[in-house]
């Protein structure tokens, strides 16, 4: 698809992958609009890029999406390409005692709760322009589970299957929907793990994961899958039990400390 000259919101742009995005699309000549929770996140990413368009909204709040949706279609008509790319990881031990049910599932309510609903109110407005997509950042961990983190791999499993079902729907429009499943990448998402959690990973650079993410975009290839990603998918459908106890490793560590 052609990356010049549009209107691209991007969820969660104001850090990690979703930043770079923004610097990357912005050097091809795209208006970029960005949302996120953290009013001074967005701030300091309107500083470093004068040029884009910042809205604080929560993706997990249904409401906030409805006036995201009214504020950014009627500033920005020429809008065509979601990118929905927030997302938070954490590690759950699911034998700890106390925990907050709701707390438990927020992961469910910003990726995958968050990208449904987005689609779902932008589509009406996106198959009425032209040259429009839709963008769904899910994980190389959709393909397999990485079980210190399984709320979270949960989610980007059921994004995966999501977009697939998305892409079935559409096709009879002129609507692209692409999944771009990233690797462990160099962004403050991994900041919950350390480095026994990561042993054996290979994490990739986050301008050269963009990178292959843009040209992925460029070439029409609809399951974007940079890096380890695709190691990942391949071994999901070779050895998928061989891949599975590979990544349940660190389980062994979060265990040694858990009364069961």
């Amino acid at each position: 698809m052609q990356l010049s000259n549009n209107t691209i919101l991007i969820t969660g742009g104001a850090s990690g992958i979703g930043l770079q995005l923004v610097k990357q699309l912005s050097a091809l000549n795209n208006t970029i609009l960005i949302t996120g929770r953290d009013q001074a996140k967005l701030d300091q990413a309107k500083k470093q890029f004068p040029k884009i368009h910042t809205f604080q909204s929560d993706v997990s709040n249904p409401k906030e999406i409805t006036a995201l949706f009214d504020k950014v279609t009627k500033e920005f008509p020429n809008l065509n390409i979601l990118i929905n790319n927030a997302g938070i990881m954490r590690t759950i031990n699911l034998h700890d005692l106390g925990d907050d049910l709701l707390e438990l599932t927020k992961e469910i309510d910003t990726n995958l709760s968050g990208p449904i609903r987005m689609v779902k109110k932008f589509l009406p407005h996106l198959k009425k322009v032209k040259n429009s997509a839709i963008v769904n950042v899910s994980s190389g961990l959709a393909f397999v589970p990485l079980p210190i983190s399984p709320v979270y791999c949960a989610t980007k499993a059921a994004l995966h299957s999501f977009t697939l079902s998305l892409r079935a729907q559409l096709k009879n429009t002129t609507v692209k929907v692409f999944e771009l499943a990233p690797p462990a990448t160099k962004t403050d998402l991994l900041g919950d793990f350390n480095s026994d959690d990561m042993k054996g990973v290979s994490i990739m650079d986050l301008d050269k994961m963009v990178e292959a993410a843009i040209a992925g975009l460029q070439n029409d290839q609809f399951e974007i899958r940079p890096g380890q990603s695709n190691q990942l998918k391949f071994m999901s459908r070779l050895a998928p039990q061989f891949i599975l106890n590979q990544m349940s490793k660190p389980v062994d560590r979060m265990l040694s400390n858990t009364k069961q």
